[in-house]
């Protein structure tokens, strides 16, 4: 089930596609049964839980480099995820087929009540960006699994939409706390966020009496990352050049409707910056080096010698 174009551009725009409850039941609490996570708190501090985990072994050992197809047993919980129709068709959409696997991490945001008897600050995480200094047109994804709902009170993983083309020091940005635009994540038990390496988030606070549960993988391509996704629903009018401005009210392509689409926290001119990278990532994906938008890169690149 590859992913449609305009599905396609939106995660180009955002820098994230959202399958909401897309993991049945069974395979959440299979997940969740599998880590056996305690119902109760042991008062030296939640880093003595997540240290218990580690010596479990509740999640796989895998080696950087290792394909996805080789990193997970098949009849696991997380094997059955990677293997549903939505989740592998998206996943092929934006790293193609039996990706390589970088690294996987199981994030427990512990509830205040984790907090009272020890010295740990019960803050947010830090506002950051995954790659460091990472200039490549090729990108990794990184996937969200939220194996149960995700309320309000939990402080889900807040993240700001359009931020993966500004490319910082990974922390660089911690001194941001909130961002016109910013999202949290508010969801029903099975939901899975597909990001682009380079977008900005962090975990919340948890305000909540439960332990929040959160599972990563980064995934990298092992293909070119042209034309992954279902392409068919391109029109032939989205590659041409449509007039600006002064028009008489035609209906724009919506592929490029969605990709011209700016975020509240774009600046009245530097965030045009954005819309160009934007462009430049299609123009990476359909292997089509003259595509342009509204005349953005053309007019830039005009050089007559």
């Amino acid at each position: 089930m590859l992913v449609s174009s305009l599905d396609m551009a939106h995660f180009v725009a955002r820098g994230f596609l959202r399958l909401d409850a897309v993991v049945p039941e069974e395979i959440n609490q299979a997940f969740l049964h599998a880590l056996n996570l305690p119902e109760t708190f042991r008062p030296e501090s939640p880093t003595a839980h997540f240290s218990e985990l580690l010596g479990r072994e509740v999640i796989p050992e895998v080696a950087p480099g290792t394909r996805l197809s080789q990193a997970y047993a098949s009849d696991s919980a997380i094997g059955n995820m990677l293997k549903l129709p939505e989740v592998a068709g998206a996943i092929e959409s934006l790293v193609g087929r039996d990706p390589v696997f970088d690294h996987h991490f199981l994030h427990l945001a512990f509830p205040e009540a984790a907090f009272r008897k020890h010295p740990e600050r019960h803050i947010s995480q830090h506002l950051h960006q995954d790659s460091t200094i990472d200039p490549r047109q090729t990108f990794d994804i990184q996937v969200f699994y939220f194996p149960h709902a995700v309320t309000a009170f939990m402080g889900g993983t807040r993240y700001l939409p359009g931020s993966h083309f500004r490319i910082v020091s990974e922390a660089a940005i911690s001194r941001y706390q909130n961002i016109i635009g910013q999202e949290h994540v508010v969801c029903p038990a099975g939901t899975i966020l597909l990001m682009h390496m380079g977008i900005w988030h962090g975990g919340g606070v948890n305000r909540s009496g439960q332990l929040r549960t959160m599972f990563k993988i980064r995934l990298c391509p092992a293909v070119r990352q042209q034309q992954l996704w279902d392409c068919t629903d391109l029109a032939p009018e989205h590659f041409t050049q449509q007039p600006t401005f002064w028009t008489r009210g035609g209906q724009r392509d919506p592929v490029q409707k969605v990709l011209m689409t700016q975020e509240p926290w774009f600046e009245a001119d530097t965030g045009r910056l954005e819309l160009m990278n934007r462009i430049r990532c299609w123009r990476f994906l359909l292997g089509d080096p003259q595509f342009d938008i509204d005349y953005w890169l053309t007019r830039v690149e005009n050089e007559i010698s």
